[in-house]
């Protein structure tokens, strides 16, 4: 019960073990998944930053391609100045002068599509006609008709509205800032009635001094179409500032004036609206140098903008501001679709979590039965196994009922089902009552055997334990549907110091051990025994274990062999048969005797693979010669259906039959003459010969005569190695031979040792001769003239 209650302990265990395992597995996998989830949010991310950051730089760009153009138009309008200064100074043909300067003027504004103005401005300080100030302004009105100002008409230089605007210093007294293109902020212009932006640059003579100034008006409704055309989602908007911080566009998109109008004031409340004019952009270098964009979030009625902002060469700020819902609505699918996988995910892993530990379950229960005997409840033989591997210091005690088999066969398996688990209790309880050591377990190893394993014992309480549990078996009195059942059981024990290296033996030694004692105490009518090293098993052992290597590297390296031993024709004298004999040759060249090799074969069931290969090189020995020739079967290889087919199929392929004779083996006991006579019948069809081999020596032998069809029978060699001094071995042989020859079987006499011998069974009238008078076994074939010369 306390075993039991301890493996349910251990299973729940396992189980809950397995349990937390899968939820670490799942909650591992979760955790994982989220990174990744997170990890290619913030991929698809910065796909997304840099697509809005590239639109941001296009649109930057144009701006500033188009800033860039209205620069270099307004630095050739004042090479144009700076010509015609030099032209007014010479003070010649003043009145072409102007007419030129005034067509070259409207020339250029209808050249540049956007402009709507153009001027040269002189100083009259520096050049004048006739002490009067030199002003050429050419505008389209609102008609776009193009329209002249000159001298009178317009205002003085010094009163011009963009001279103050554009912030020129009173004195300029660097190239660099006589040959600088300076920009306003964005003003009304009365003449032309409209907003606009002008660029200004200092007219200079031949001395290098500013002698007036050339300007150019860009009208503010050309920037706010330009500005207009941005578009990265539905709801972005798009400014242009100039450096009096004043909107040049219109958020009209948003189709909210006061939405849009608190979406202006949050942008214009930005620090970075300070920044400073960045002259060196060009389309090349907006992409390249990221250090010149600036981004702020800000929020307008709980709705989130990112903004993104550069300064133009014009001193003006590009801001484009795009809603934040906006830029993450592309990883919101993709948000939902990979949490749709981890929920799929996880409900995968969970069912095929469930269906694991629900598999593992099962394993454990088959594992369990696979250590368990399902009659009894006692651990069985692997288990044992396992324990001894675990502990190599026990006492080993082998219980074996005696005559279980005839219990069965009287009173049936269920009677011996119940014998067998009434025992049990009966056995665990003695064990419990007797035993002084609670590490103890009794197994159950085959049909009729228990083992009693603990820890090693004293030699004295070994014997006393032994036998008090002797007195107890034979005591059993068990009831069967009211039938008196008596028990007697007989008890092998062994015992293992730890003395030798771990590992040393097989976990199995001590079974064979307490084995070899119960056999010992068979064999001397004892009801136990404890096992001696002077028993010898273990050298046995050792020796079967060293005859199954050599067997299996003699298989492996074609060292098995056929010799082969004459069988004389008394009749004609000669040698008409051979005996093809197997032996095996070792790693050295020495021969080894089947004796030695050939039971282990057995145990091992290689013998059937030894028989293939002295059929195979036997048949090769004598495909091509006139002897006739014998190999020994026994009655497991006739019952071998793969081999008895690989006989007739090299019968088939060599044509040996009408000179081949299987000699089967009288000693062994024929239970199924059915398939030994199916298999000697279909032999003699390929005209196979048929004998029965060492015939005397079994109980059986004028049976096998009778129902086997035999053609030969040789005699068994306890038999004839006695004939010259025998007188009862001549009268049984005698018979043999008699009853043979009314039969029609002809007879060979084994173990020939001797000329007495062979005179006494030429006296008989045995056909053949075969033993060491004539040649013992060979790896050659001895011919009749060399045992003449011998």
């Amino acid at each position: 019960m306390l075993r039991s209650l301890m493996v349910d302990s251990s299973k729940k265990l396992i189980l809950w073990m397995l349990f937390m395992l899968v939820i670490l597995f799942i909650a591992g996998m979760w955790i994982l998944s989220s990174l990744n989830l997170n990890y290619s949010e913030e991929a698809i991310s910065d796909v997304r930053q840099k697509q809005i950051e590239e639109t941001f730089f296009n649109n930057l760009n144009k701006i500033t391609q188009t800033q860039t153009a209205l620069e270099r138009y307004t630095a050739d309008l004042a090479r144009i100045g700076d010509l015609f200064a030099d032209l007014y100074a010479l003070k010649s043909n003043t009145e072409m002068i102007n007419t030129e300067l005034t067509e070259l003027l409207q020339t250029k504004l209808n050249d540049f599509v956007g402009t709507s103005a153009v001027g040269i401005w002189f100083n009259p300080d520096k050049v004048n006609l006739n002490g009067q100030s030199i002003s050429h302004y050419v505008f389209r009105d609102k008609s776009s008709i193009i329209k002249i100002m000159a001298d009178a008409n317009a205002l003085p230089l010094e009163q011009q509205r963009w001279l103050r605007l554009a912030g020129i210093p009173a004195a300029e007294s660097s190239i660099k800032q006589r040959n600088k293109i300076y920009w306003t902020p964005a003003y009304y212009n009365d003449i032309t009635d409209s907003a606009v932006l002008t660029l200004v640059k200092p007219i200079l003579n031949r001395q290098q001094q500013v002698v007036g100034y050339v300007s150019t008006d860009w009208e503010a409704k050309q920037v706010i179409d330009l500005v207009s055309q941005v578009s990265i989602t539905p709801n972005t908007f798009a400014l242009l500032i100039d450096k009096n911080k004043r909107k040049l566009s219109s958020l009209s998109r948003l189709n909210n004036e006061q939405y849009a109008q608190k979406i202006i004031d949050s942008v214009m409340s930005q620090d970075f609206i300070g920044l400073s004019a960045n002259r060196d952009v060009t389309p090349l270098a907006a992409r390249q140098k990221k250090t010149r964009l600036h981004t702020h979030q800000f929020s307008v009625e709980d709705d989130n903008y990112v903004l993104y902002a550069a300064t133009t060469p014009a001193e003006m700020l590009f801001a484009v501001g795009v809603p934040k819902n906006e830029i993450d609505a592309v990883i919101a699918p993709m948000r939902q679709i990979n949490q749709r996988i981890l929920i799929a995910t996880s409900i995968v892993i969970l069912l095929l979590s469930i269906y694991l530990v629900y598999r593992i379950a099962l394993l454990m229960q088959e594992l369990q039965a696979s250590y368990t005997d399902q009659l009894t409840g006692l651990p069985n033989r692997a288990r044992l196994l396992l324990d001894l591997e675990q502990n190599r210091n026990s006492t080993l005690i082998l219980i074996n009922i005696d005559r279980f088999r005839e219990l069965n066969s009287i009173f049936g398996n269920d009677c011996g089902d119940a014998v067998l688990q009434n025992l049990t209790e009966n056995i665990t309880t003695f064990w419990e009552q007797n035993n002084q050591s609670n590490a103890a377990k009794l197994y159950r190893l085959s049909g009729d055997e228990f083992v009693l394993l603990g820890l090693s014992w004293k030699r004295e309480f070994l014997t006393g334990f032994l036998r008090k549990l002797s007195d107890f078996l034979q005591e059993q009195q068990l009831q069967w549907r009211d039938q008196d059942i008596s028990l007697t059981a007989t008890i092998g024990a062994a015992e293992q110091q730890n003395i030798e290296p771990a590992g040393q033996n097989p976990p199995d030694i001590l079974i064979s051990h307490a084995t070899a004692a119960l056999s010992i105490a068979r064999e001397q009518s004892r009801n136990y025994s404890i096992y001696s090293s002077e028993q010898d098993v273990e050298q046995v052992y050792e020796q079967n274990l060293f005859w199954a290597r050599q067997l299996k590297q003699a298989l492996q390296q074609d060292r098995i062999l056929p010799w082969f031993q004459p069988i004389y024709d008394n009749q004609s004298e000669r040698i008409t048969k051979y005996e093809c004999l197997i032996r095996m040759i070792d790693s050295e060249g020495k021969i080894i005797s089947p004796g030695l090799f050939l039971a282990i074969a057995s145990k091992l069931r290689l013998d059937s693979l030894l028989t293939r290969v002295m059929v195979e090189k036997s048949f090769q020995k004598f495909a091509k010669l006139d002897y006739e020739f014998s190999i020994n079967l026994s009655y497991r290889d006739l019952l071998d259906t793969e081999l008895t087919q690989f006989i007739f199929d090299k019968l088939e392929a060599y044509q040996v039959g009408k000179r081949l004779i299987f000699e089967i083996l009288e000693s062994d006991g024929i239970d199924n003459y059915n398939e030994v006579r199916q298999f000697i019948d279909k032999a003699k069809s390929f005209g196979c010969k048929i004998a029965i081999d060492d015939f005397g020596s079994g109980y059986s032998n004028f049976e096998h005569l009778l129902r086997l069809n035999v053609d030969l029978i040789k005699i068994d060699g306890s038999l004839i190695k006695n004939l010259n001094d025998d007188q009862s071995a001549i009268v049984v042989t005698r018979g043999v031979v008699q009853f043979a020859r009314s039969l029609g079987i002809k007879t060979v006499a084994e173990f020939v040792h001797c000329e007495a011998v062979q005179n006494q069974v030429r006296a008989l009238g045995i056909d053949f001769s075969q033993g060491a008078y004539f040649s013992m076994p060979q790896p050659h074939l001895v011919e009749t003239q060399e045992i003449s010369q011998s």
